[in-house]
Protein backbone atom coordinates (compact mmCIF):
# COMPACT_ATOMS: atom_id res chain seq x y z
CA UNK A 1 0.00 0.00 0.00
CA UNK A 2 1.13 3.75 -0.21
CA UNK A 3 2.12 6.24 2.82
CA UNK A 4 -1.19 8.58 4.11
CA UNK A 5 1.17 11.61 2.32
CA UNK A 6 0.69 10.08 -0.69
CA UNK A 7 -2.85 9.07 -0.66
CA UNK A 8 -3.68 12.43 0.45
CA UNK A 9 -1.70 13.74 -2.93
CA UNK A 10 -3.39 11.64 -5.15
CA UNK A 11 -6.73 12.38 -3.99
CA UNK A 12 -6.36 16.22 -3.85
CA UNK A 13 -5.06 16.04 -7.70
CA UNK A 14 -8.47 13.40 -7.88
CA UNK A 15 -9.98 16.45 -6.78
CA UNK A 16 -9.30 19.49 -8.58
CA UNK A 17 -10.01 17.33 -12.09
CA UNK A 18 -13.33 16.53 -11.06
CA UNK A 19 -13.76 20.31 -9.93
CA UNK A 20 -12.36 21.70 -13.31
CA UNK A 21 -13.78 19.41 -15.19
CA UNK A 22 -17.39 19.43 -13.59
CA UNK A 23 -17.35 15.46 -13.04
CA UNK A 24 -20.36 14.71 -11.13
CA UNK A 25 -19.05 11.72 -9.59
CA UNK A 26 -15.33 9.96 -10.00
CA UNK A 27 -13.68 6.88 -9.32
CA UNK A 28 -9.54 6.71 -9.62
CA UNK A 29 -7.40 3.54 -8.84
CA UNK A 30 -4.02 2.70 -9.16
CA UNK A 31 -1.86 -1.02 -9.37
CA UNK A 32 1.08 -1.75 -8.41
CA UNK A 33 2.78 -5.57 -7.96
CA UNK A 34 -0.39 -7.12 -9.10
CA UNK A 35 -2.71 -5.50 -6.28
CA UNK A 36 -4.97 -2.51 -6.74
CA UNK A 37 -2.48 0.08 -3.82
CA UNK A 38 -4.94 3.05 -4.01
CA UNK A 39 -8.76 4.00 -4.91
CA UNK A 40 -10.87 6.93 -4.35
CA UNK A 41 -14.23 8.11 -5.47
CA UNK A 42 -15.48 11.54 -5.42
CA UNK A 43 -18.42 13.60 -6.48
CA UNK A 44 -22.08 12.03 -6.47
CA UNK A 45 -23.76 10.02 -8.51
CA UNK A 46 -26.77 12.22 -9.18
CA UNK A 47 -24.16 15.18 -10.11
CA UNK A 48 -25.84 16.98 -6.68
CA UNK A 49 -24.43 17.94 -3.60
CA UNK A 50 -26.94 15.88 -1.22
CA UNK A 51 -26.83 13.28 -4.37
CA UNK A 52 -25.52 9.63 -2.78
CA UNK A 53 -21.96 8.96 -2.83
CA UNK A 54 -20.15 6.50 -5.48
CA UNK A 55 -18.06 3.03 -3.60
CA UNK A 56 -16.00 0.96 -4.80
CA UNK A 57 -18.84 -1.52 -5.56
CA UNK A 58 -20.34 1.35 -7.86
CA UNK A 59 -20.37 0.12 -11.45
CA UNK A 60 -19.65 2.84 -14.27
CA UNK A 61 -20.10 1.81 -18.34
CA UNK A 62 -16.17 0.95 -19.50
CA UNK A 63 -17.49 1.92 -23.25
CA UNK A 64 -14.52 0.36 -25.44
CA UNK A 65 -12.36 -0.79 -22.83
CA UNK A 66 -14.48 -3.69 -23.88
CA UNK A 67 -12.85 -4.35 -26.93
CA UNK A 68 -9.64 -5.19 -24.96
CA UNK A 69 -11.66 -8.20 -23.13
CA UNK A 70 -12.67 -9.05 -26.40
CA UNK A 71 -9.47 -9.21 -28.27
CA UNK A 72 -7.95 -11.52 -25.65
CA UNK A 73 -10.79 -14.05 -26.00
CA UNK A 74 -9.58 -13.85 -29.39
CA UNK A 75 -5.97 -14.22 -28.63
CA UNK A 76 -6.84 -17.09 -26.80
CA UNK A 77 -8.65 -18.54 -29.68
CA UNK A 78 -5.10 -18.22 -31.87
CA UNK A 79 -3.49 -19.52 -29.48
CA UNK A 80 -5.44 -22.53 -28.83
CA UNK A 81 -4.92 -22.91 -32.62
CA UNK A 82 -8.41 -22.35 -33.71
CA UNK A 83 -7.92 -19.20 -35.81
CA UNK A 84 -4.51 -17.81 -37.09
CA UNK A 85 -4.60 -14.05 -37.31
CA UNK A 86 -3.79 -13.98 -41.33
CA UNK A 87 -7.21 -15.62 -41.42
CA UNK A 88 -9.93 -13.78 -43.56
CA UNK A 89 -12.53 -12.69 -41.32
CA UNK A 90 -15.01 -14.71 -44.33
CA UNK A 91 -13.29 -18.49 -43.37
CA UNK A 92 -15.35 -17.92 -40.24
CA UNK A 93 -17.97 -15.77 -40.68
CA UNK A 94 -19.05 -15.79 -44.50
CA UNK A 95 -21.98 -13.54 -46.55
CA UNK A 96 -20.72 -9.84 -45.70
CA UNK A 97 -18.74 -6.98 -47.81
CA UNK A 98 -15.79 -6.42 -44.93
CA UNK A 99 -15.18 -10.91 -45.46
CA UNK A 100 -11.57 -9.58 -46.67
CA UNK A 101 -10.76 -8.27 -43.71
CA UNK A 102 -7.92 -10.30 -41.49
CA UNK A 103 -8.71 -11.15 -37.83
CA UNK A 104 -5.22 -9.04 -37.34
CA UNK A 105 -6.76 -5.89 -39.32
CA UNK A 106 -9.91 -5.93 -37.14
CA UNK A 107 -8.39 -6.38 -34.13
CA UNK A 108 -6.02 -3.58 -35.01
CA UNK A 109 -8.16 -0.79 -36.38
CA UNK A 110 -6.51 -1.87 -39.49
CA UNK A 111 -9.29 -3.00 -42.03
CA UNK A 112 -10.39 0.05 -42.89
CA UNK A 113 -13.95 -1.02 -41.99
CA UNK A 114 -16.39 1.93 -41.25
CA UNK A 115 -16.53 3.77 -37.88
CA UNK A 116 -20.22 3.41 -37.09
CA UNK A 117 -23.44 1.29 -37.96
CA UNK A 118 -25.06 2.80 -41.16
CA UNK A 119 -28.49 2.94 -38.91
CA UNK A 120 -29.12 5.09 -36.02
CA UNK A 121 -26.95 6.29 -33.68
CA UNK A 122 -26.12 2.99 -31.90
CA UNK A 123 -25.02 3.51 -28.63
CA UNK A 124 -28.41 5.22 -28.06
CA UNK A 125 -30.69 2.91 -29.09
CA UNK A 126 -31.36 -1.01 -28.46
CA UNK A 127 -29.50 -3.04 -30.96
CA UNK A 128 -30.22 -6.01 -33.03
CA UNK A 129 -28.56 -8.93 -34.27
CA UNK A 130 -25.54 -9.78 -36.17
CA UNK A 131 -27.79 -10.52 -39.41
CA UNK A 132 -29.47 -7.35 -38.96
CA UNK A 133 -26.25 -5.55 -38.50
CA UNK A 134 -24.34 -7.08 -41.30
CA UNK A 135 -26.31 -6.52 -43.89
CA UNK A 136 -25.34 -2.54 -43.80
CA UNK A 137 -21.27 -2.83 -43.16
CA UNK A 138 -18.93 -2.27 -45.44
CA UNK A 139 -15.08 -1.31 -46.52
CA UNK A 140 -14.17 2.52 -46.35
CA UNK A 141 -10.39 1.68 -47.20
CA UNK A 142 -8.29 -0.93 -48.30
CA UNK A 143 -7.21 -3.23 -45.34
CA UNK A 144 -3.50 -2.23 -44.07
CA UNK A 145 -3.73 0.85 -45.84
CA UNK A 146 -4.22 3.04 -42.69
CA UNK A 147 -5.58 3.32 -38.97
CA UNK A 148 -9.14 3.94 -39.32
CA UNK A 149 -10.83 3.23 -35.38
CA UNK A 150 -14.16 0.80 -36.36
CA UNK A 151 -16.68 0.04 -33.54
CA UNK A 152 -18.29 -1.84 -36.41
CA UNK A 153 -15.08 -4.22 -36.23
CA UNK A 154 -15.45 -5.18 -32.69
CA UNK A 155 -19.00 -6.46 -33.17
CA UNK A 156 -17.56 -8.45 -36.23
CA UNK A 157 -14.85 -10.07 -33.88
CA UNK A 158 -17.44 -10.53 -31.35
CA UNK A 159 -19.26 -12.23 -34.21
CA UNK A 160 -16.20 -14.14 -34.71
CA UNK A 161 -15.95 -15.23 -31.32
CA UNK A 162 -19.43 -16.56 -31.41
CA UNK A 163 -19.22 -18.23 -34.45
CA UNK A 164 -15.74 -20.58 -33.68
CA UNK A 165 -16.86 -21.21 -29.76
CA UNK A 166 -20.69 -21.78 -30.73
CA UNK A 167 -21.84 -19.64 -27.28
CA UNK A 168 -22.27 -16.08 -27.59
CA UNK A 169 -18.93 -13.72 -27.05
CA UNK A 170 -19.93 -12.59 -23.86
CA UNK A 171 -20.65 -15.73 -22.21
CA UNK A 172 -17.05 -16.48 -23.97
CA UNK A 173 -15.66 -13.38 -21.67
CA UNK A 174 -16.99 -14.21 -18.76
CA UNK A 175 -16.55 -18.04 -18.71
CA UNK A 176 -12.58 -17.71 -19.93
CA UNK A 177 -11.32 -14.23 -18.19
CA UNK A 178 -14.04 -12.49 -15.64
CA UNK A 179 -14.66 -15.22 -13.83
CA UNK A 180 -11.13 -16.59 -13.49
CA UNK A 181 -10.09 -13.40 -12.86
CA UNK A 182 -12.65 -12.89 -10.27
CA UNK A 183 -14.39 -10.25 -12.10
CA UNK A 184 -17.58 -10.53 -10.41
CA UNK A 185 -18.67 -6.92 -10.90
CA UNK A 186 -18.31 -6.54 -14.51
CA UNK A 187 -21.50 -7.31 -16.32
CA UNK A 188 -23.01 -6.80 -19.49
CA UNK A 189 -25.66 -4.75 -18.80
CA UNK A 190 -25.92 -2.44 -15.01
CA UNK A 191 -26.19 -4.94 -11.76
CA UNK A 192 -26.88 -3.97 -8.20
CA UNK A 193 -25.47 -0.42 -7.35
CA UNK A 194 -24.21 1.76 -10.57
CA UNK A 195 -24.32 5.18 -11.73
CA UNK A 196 -26.80 7.35 -13.85
CA UNK A 197 -25.31 8.31 -16.87
CA UNK A 198 -25.53 12.30 -17.13
CA UNK A 199 -24.26 14.89 -19.56
CA UNK A 200 -23.50 18.36 -18.21
CA UNK A 201 -24.60 21.45 -20.25
CA UNK A 202 -21.05 22.62 -21.64
CA UNK A 203 -22.16 26.77 -20.57
CA UNK A 204 -24.25 25.92 -17.36
CA UNK A 205 -23.89 23.60 -14.34
CA UNK A 206 -26.82 21.49 -15.62
CA UNK A 207 -26.96 17.66 -16.05
CA UNK A 208 -28.72 16.21 -18.85
CA UNK A 209 -29.63 12.08 -18.28
CA UNK A 210 -28.36 9.64 -20.73
CA UNK A 211 -30.30 6.66 -22.16
CA UNK A 212 -29.21 3.16 -21.66
CA UNK A 213 -30.09 0.09 -23.41
CA UNK A 214 -28.53 -3.57 -24.97
CA UNK A 215 -26.34 -2.41 -27.85
CA UNK A 216 -26.96 -5.96 -29.79
CA UNK A 217 -24.50 -6.98 -31.77
CA UNK A 218 -22.98 -3.83 -31.38
CA UNK A 219 -22.14 -4.66 -27.62
CA UNK A 220 -18.54 -6.14 -28.44
CA UNK A 221 -17.55 -2.26 -29.47
CA UNK A 222 -18.14 -1.14 -25.95
CA UNK A 223 -21.02 -2.44 -23.15
CA UNK A 224 -19.54 -3.54 -20.22
CA UNK A 225 -20.08 -2.30 -16.70
CA UNK A 226 -17.35 -2.89 -14.09
CA UNK A 227 -15.99 -0.90 -10.71
CA UNK A 228 -13.09 0.29 -9.97
CA UNK A 229 -11.55 -3.09 -8.61
CA UNK A 230 -12.91 -5.64 -11.04
CA UNK A 231 -11.32 -2.76 -13.61
CA UNK A 232 -7.75 -2.78 -11.46
CA UNK A 233 -7.85 -6.19 -11.45
CA UNK A 234 -8.13 -6.36 -15.48
CA UNK A 235 -5.07 -3.47 -15.59
CA UNK A 236 -2.52 -5.88 -13.47
CA UNK A 237 -3.68 -8.15 -15.99
CA UNK A 238 -2.39 -5.96 -18.91
CA UNK A 239 0.96 -5.43 -16.27
CA UNK A 240 1.28 -9.44 -16.54
CA UNK A 241 -0.59 -10.99 -14.06
CA UNK A 242 -2.42 -12.82 -16.65
CA UNK A 243 -2.64 -16.54 -13.98
CA UNK A 244 -2.03 -18.81 -17.23
CA UNK A 245 -4.66 -17.39 -18.76
CA UNK A 246 -2.34 -15.78 -21.65
CA UNK A 247 1.10 -16.07 -22.19
CA UNK A 248 3.87 -13.49 -21.92
CA UNK A 249 4.37 -13.48 -25.34
CA UNK A 250 1.02 -13.57 -26.37
CA UNK A 251 0.39 -10.07 -24.11
CA UNK A 252 3.34 -8.67 -25.84
CA UNK A 253 2.70 -9.32 -28.45
CA UNK A 254 -0.72 -7.46 -28.46
CA UNK A 255 1.24 -4.54 -27.02
CA UNK A 256 3.04 -3.92 -30.15
CA UNK A 257 2.32 -0.92 -32.81
CA UNK A 258 0.44 -2.48 -35.81
CA UNK A 259 -0.79 0.92 -37.18
CA UNK A 260 -0.11 4.55 -36.12
CA UNK A 261 -3.10 6.79 -35.69
CA UNK A 262 -1.78 9.36 -38.42
CA UNK A 263 -3.13 12.88 -36.90
CA UNK A 264 -1.93 15.86 -40.14
CA UNK A 265 0.83 18.28 -38.51
CA UNK A 266 1.43 16.42 -35.53
CA UNK A 267 3.80 13.74 -34.42
CA UNK A 268 3.47 10.22 -34.05
CA UNK A 269 2.08 9.65 -30.28
CA UNK A 270 -0.52 6.74 -30.66
CA UNK A 271 -0.68 3.53 -32.10
CA UNK A 272 -2.99 0.77 -32.16
CA UNK A 273 -1.76 -2.82 -31.35
CA UNK A 274 -3.89 -6.06 -30.95
CA UNK A 275 -6.76 -4.83 -29.07
CA UNK A 276 -4.58 -1.90 -26.63
CA UNK A 277 -4.22 1.60 -27.55
CA UNK A 278 -0.47 2.70 -27.17
CA UNK A 279 0.61 6.21 -26.04
CA UNK A 280 4.01 7.33 -26.55
CA UNK A 281 4.20 10.37 -24.00
CA UNK A 282 7.61 12.29 -24.11
CA UNK A 283 9.01 9.58 -24.88
CA UNK A 284 7.66 7.00 -21.99
CA UNK A 285 5.23 4.24 -23.44
CA UNK A 286 1.87 3.47 -22.13
CA UNK A 287 -0.76 0.66 -23.43
CA UNK A 288 -4.37 0.00 -22.42
CA UNK A 289 -7.49 1.84 -23.95
CA UNK A 290 -10.29 4.33 -23.24
CA UNK A 291 -14.04 4.39 -23.22
CA UNK A 292 -16.66 6.59 -23.62
CA UNK A 293 -20.80 5.86 -23.84
CA UNK A 294 -23.16 8.25 -23.35
CA UNK A 295 -23.31 9.27 -19.79
CA UNK A 296 -19.59 7.51 -19.10
CA UNK A 297 -15.66 7.66 -19.49
CA UNK A 298 -13.49 5.25 -18.55
CA UNK A 299 -9.39 5.02 -18.89
CA UNK A 300 -6.96 1.96 -18.37
CA UNK A 301 -3.37 2.80 -18.52
CA UNK A 302 -0.48 1.31 -17.66
CA UNK A 303 3.44 1.24 -18.18
CA UNK A 304 6.44 0.14 -18.49
CA UNK A 305 7.48 -0.51 -14.74
CA UNK A 306 4.35 -2.44 -14.21
CA UNK A 307 2.18 0.26 -13.08
CA UNK A 308 -1.44 1.36 -13.87
CA UNK A 309 -4.22 3.52 -13.06
CA UNK A 310 -8.52 3.24 -14.10
CA UNK A 311 -10.34 5.76 -14.33
CA UNK A 312 -14.47 6.19 -14.08
CA UNK A 313 -16.84 8.60 -14.69
CA UNK A 314 -20.21 9.39 -14.82
CA UNK A 315 -20.37 11.85 -17.89
CA UNK A 316 -20.26 12.06 -21.72
CA UNK A 317 -17.83 13.78 -22.57
CA UNK A 318 -14.18 15.30 -21.41
CA UNK A 319 -10.66 14.23 -21.17
CA UNK A 320 -9.62 11.23 -19.05
CA UNK A 321 -6.46 9.87 -20.31
CA UNK A 322 -4.04 13.32 -19.08
CA UNK A 323 -5.66 12.36 -15.42
CA UNK A 324 -4.34 8.30 -15.81
CA UNK A 325 -1.08 9.91 -16.57
CA UNK A 326 -0.52 12.47 -14.39
CA UNK A 327 -1.53 10.30 -11.07
CA UNK A 328 0.78 7.60 -12.49
CA UNK A 329 3.52 10.48 -12.49
CA UNK A 330 2.82 11.55 -9.26
CA UNK A 331 2.80 8.19 -7.76
CA UNK A 332 6.47 7.63 -9.23
CA UNK A 333 7.51 10.99 -8.00
CA UNK A 334 6.24 10.16 -4.50
CA UNK A 335 6.58 6.48 -4.02
CA UNK A 336 9.20 4.88 -6.48
CA UNK A 337 9.83 1.88 -7.38
CA UNK A 338 12.59 0.09 -5.27
CA UNK A 339 15.94 -0.08 -7.26
CA UNK A 340 17.18 -3.29 -7.72
CA UNK A 341 20.57 -3.88 -6.36
CA UNK A 342 23.78 -5.04 -9.24
CA UNK A 343 25.33 -8.41 -8.47
CA UNK A 344 28.08 -9.69 -10.47
CA UNK A 345 26.19 -13.04 -11.55
CA UNK A 346 27.42 -12.75 -15.45
CA UNK A 347 28.67 -15.93 -17.00
CA UNK A 348 32.00 -15.96 -17.84
CA UNK A 349 31.76 -18.36 -21.07
CA UNK A 350 30.47 -15.71 -23.13
CA UNK A 351 33.18 -13.48 -22.25
CA UNK A 352 34.33 -14.12 -26.05
CA UNK A 353 31.42 -12.31 -27.01
CA UNK A 354 31.90 -9.04 -25.86
CA UNK A 355 33.92 -5.91 -27.03
CA UNK A 356 34.15 -4.55 -30.33
CA UNK A 357 33.03 -5.70 -33.34
CA UNK A 358 32.79 -4.35 -37.23
CA UNK A 359 29.69 -4.64 -40.01
CA UNK A 360 32.75 -3.33 -42.67
CA UNK A 361 34.18 -0.34 -41.33
CA UNK A 362 30.97 0.34 -39.03
CA UNK A 363 32.09 -0.33 -35.40
CA UNK A 364 29.91 -2.02 -32.63
CA UNK A 365 30.04 -2.73 -29.17
CA UNK A 366 29.26 -6.11 -27.89
CA UNK A 367 28.09 -6.47 -23.81
CA UNK A 368 26.35 -9.55 -22.12
CA UNK A 369 23.30 -7.47 -19.97
CA UNK A 370 21.28 -10.03 -18.02
CA UNK A 371 20.46 -12.44 -20.19
CA UNK A 372 20.94 -10.61 -23.55
CA UNK A 373 24.07 -9.88 -25.93
CA UNK A 374 23.85 -6.36 -26.41
CA UNK A 375 25.01 -5.03 -29.98
CA UNK A 376 25.41 -1.18 -29.99
CA UNK A 377 23.27 1.16 -28.04
CA UNK A 378 19.22 0.02 -28.41
CA UNK A 379 17.19 2.47 -30.05
CA UNK A 380 20.35 3.85 -32.03
CA UNK A 381 20.60 2.62 -36.31
CA UNK A 382 20.51 -1.14 -35.83
CA UNK A 383 21.33 -1.83 -32.28
CA UNK A 384 19.49 -4.61 -30.65
CA UNK A 385 19.07 -7.19 -27.79
CA UNK A 386 19.95 -11.09 -28.59
CA UNK A 387 18.32 -13.86 -26.26
CA UNK A 388 20.11 -17.08 -26.36
CA UNK A 389 18.29 -19.99 -28.01
CA UNK A 390 21.12 -22.99 -28.10
CA UNK A 391 24.65 -23.15 -28.39
CA UNK A 392 26.06 -20.11 -30.21
CA UNK A 393 22.42 -19.28 -31.56
CA UNK A 394 21.17 -16.06 -30.66
CA UNK A 395 18.08 -14.64 -31.46
CA UNK A 396 17.17 -10.27 -31.67
CA UNK A 397 14.84 -8.67 -30.14
CA UNK A 398 15.05 -5.23 -31.60
CA UNK A 399 14.67 -2.83 -34.30
CA UNK A 400 15.96 -4.00 -37.66
CA UNK A 401 17.47 -7.41 -36.00
CA UNK A 402 14.01 -8.07 -34.23
CA UNK A 403 13.36 -12.22 -35.16
CA UNK A 404 16.47 -12.56 -37.17
CA UNK A 405 19.44 -15.25 -36.06
CA UNK A 406 23.09 -14.68 -34.99
CA UNK A 407 24.88 -17.18 -35.23
CA UNK A 408 28.27 -17.76 -33.20
CA UNK A 409 31.40 -18.83 -36.01
CA UNK A 410 33.78 -20.56 -34.34
CA UNK A 411 37.39 -21.78 -35.37
CA UNK A 412 38.68 -25.55 -35.24
CA UNK A 413 40.34 -24.49 -32.05
CA UNK A 414 37.07 -23.06 -30.41
CA UNK A 415 37.53 -19.77 -30.14
CA UNK A 416 35.30 -17.41 -31.86
CA UNK A 417 36.00 -16.56 -35.90
CA UNK A 418 32.91 -13.62 -36.36
CA UNK A 419 29.52 -13.49 -35.61
CA UNK A 420 26.41 -14.15 -38.57
CA UNK A 421 23.55 -12.15 -37.90
CA UNK A 422 21.10 -12.52 -40.83
CA UNK A 423 24.18 -13.12 -42.72
CA UNK A 424 25.76 -10.27 -42.21
CA UNK A 425 29.46 -10.37 -40.93
CA UNK A 426 30.76 -8.78 -38.28
CA UNK A 427 34.61 -9.09 -37.43
CA UNK A 428 37.23 -8.30 -35.47
CA UNK A 429 38.79 -6.34 -37.42
CA UNK A 430 37.32 -3.94 -40.25
CA UNK A 431 37.02 -6.73 -43.49
CA UNK A 432 39.22 -9.12 -41.71
CA UNK A 433 39.82 -11.76 -44.29
CA UNK A 434 39.84 -14.62 -42.20
CA UNK A 435 36.07 -13.81 -41.57
CA UNK A 436 34.66 -15.56 -44.51
CA UNK A 437 33.52 -11.99 -46.15
CA UNK A 438 31.10 -12.41 -49.10
CA UNK A 439 32.76 -11.18 -51.88
CA UNK A 440 36.28 -11.77 -51.06
CA UNK A 441 38.37 -9.02 -48.62
CA UNK A 442 40.79 -6.31 -50.91
CA UNK A 443 44.19 -4.62 -48.95
CA UNK A 444 43.57 -1.38 -47.60
CA UNK A 445 44.86 1.22 -49.65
Amino acid sequence: MISDSTAARLRHLLAEVQRDQRLPSVGAGLVRGGKLIWSEQLGTLSGRADGPTPTPDTQYRIGSITKTLVAVAVMQLRDAGRIDLDDRFEDYVPGTRIGRATIAQLLCHGAGVQAETSGPWWERTPGGDWAALAEGIDIRFRGGRRHHYSNVGYAALGALLAHCREQPWHEVVRGDLLEPLGMTRTTLRPNGNHAPGLAVHPYADLLHPEPEHDAGAMAAAGQYWSTIPDLGRWATFLTGETVGLLSADTLAEMCEPQVVVDLPGQPWTTAHGLGFQLWNVDGRRYRGHGGSMPGFLAMLVTDDDGDGCVLMANTTSGPLAPLAFSLLDLLGELEPLPVQPWSADGDAGQLDLVGTWHWGPSIMVARIVGPHLVLGEPGVGRASRFVRTGDDAWIGLDSYYAGEPLRVIRRSDGTVSHLDIASFRFTRTPYDPHGDIPGGVAEWA
